[in-house]
């Protein structure tokens, strides 16, 4: 039993850090949205045209697509959070209940959000633009897994 009981410790310590990596990731969104250098991460130009050329055209695209960056930074960020707290308390206390949704709750994120990077509407520098994603993913995913066999081994699902 103790041996499950630290994989379950482990898996959510890793799932931790995976989501760790998701925050970090929102912060430097935000802070890049604020600053006006690009549109975001690893996306310098929109197929070779600058901010500043789009502000020429009108002054209000820059501001209106900061805004919804500044948005989406704040949900990655609320996220990373939720998931943060639903494996450190809940998967480390060994509850079904928490492994599902922090896993559940980046999964609805990502498979709503890359399928849209891959349609080829823009250049972008993959590695920049989602290499921490990836990163904090893998680092999850293993977490969850490794959290995911001990709760199995644990005692069986109880309502």
């Amino acid at each position: 039993m103790q041996a499950q009981s630290s994989l379950v410790h482990r898996g959510s310590v890793i799932m931790v850090a995976g989501a760790a990596i998701f925050l970090v990731y929102a912060i430097v969104f935000f802070f890049r949205a604020l600053s006006g250098e690009g549109f975001e991460l690893g996306v310098a130009t929109l197929n070779g045209v600058t901010p500043a050329q789009l502000n020429q055209l009108n002054a209000a695209i820059v501001p209106y697509i900061a805004h919804v960056h500044v948005a989406l930074a704040g949900f990655i960020a609320a996220t990373a959070i939720a998931v943060i707290g639903l494996a450190w308390f809940g998967v480390r206390a060994g509850a079904w209940w928490a492994l599902i949704t922090a896993v559940l709750s980046p999964v609805v994120g990502l498979a709503v959000g890359l399928p849209m990077h891959y349609l080829g509407r823009f250049e972008l520098d993959w590695v920049g633009h989602l290499g921490a994603v990836y990163l904090g993913t893998l680092i999850f995913v293993v977490g969850a897994v490794m959290a995911l066999i001990g709760l199995m081994r644990k005692a069986p699902v109880t309502v």
